[in-house]
């Protein structure tokens, strides 16, 4: 994962979700993507956060998945409070 954000992103260090949007042959096929998850780093997250690592899982799912669909969000601070994050969320509740 550290290689894949390097390589692909530019950062440093691993990350919990990287997505990759695949190029649609025409308006009318499917959208596609791959998601990589880092195991270690949504466990950490979700002892951080007081979750389960399943719900930590299902939320970089979810978050992978809203990318490849052209979502996005700022970084720092305002992640949390942005469009995508919010509707990350609504989607995450349908879950439980």
């Amino acid at each position: 994962m550290e290689k894949l954000n390097r390589d692909f992103l530019s950062h440093d260090g691993p990350t919990d979700v990287i997505s990759f949007g695949l190029a649609r042959a025409s308006k009318s096929s499917p959208v596609i993507g791959d998601i990589y998850i880092c195991p270690l780093v949504a466990e950490r997250n979700a002892r951080r956060l007081g979750i389960t690592a399943k719900e930590e899982l299902t939320r970089l799912v979810i978050h992978g998945m809203l990318h490849i669909l052209g979502h996005d969000h700022p970084e720092g601070d305002e992640r949390t409070r942005s469009t995508m994050w919010k509707r990350q969320e609504r989607i995450l509740d349908t879950f439980h």
